[in-house]
């Protein structure tokens, strides 16, 4: 969740939860939510591939991802 609370183009922080919704709860876009991958990626060093990142719609789910890779850090 730290990640999403220094991710400028979230605008109100109180609405981060465990079942935040990238879209709906936090309102951001398709490119958005691209790029939060994308600081996933960097953050954990590891790499999801375009068919799993495409299923990481909350932050539930990404952390779920998260912890489902033996190489993340």
């Amino acid at each position: 969740m730290d990640l999403l609370k220094n991710f400028d183009k979230v605008t109100d922080v109180s609405k981060l939860s465990n079942t935040s919704h990238f879209s709906n709860d936090l309102g951001l876009d398709s490119l958005d939510t691209v790029e939060v991958v994308m600081a996933i990626e960097e953050e954990f060093s590891i790499e999801i591939p375009d068919k799993e990142a495409d299923a990481i719609h909350s932050i539930d789910k990404a952390v779920n991802y998260i912890l489902s890779q033996p190489d993340a850090h």
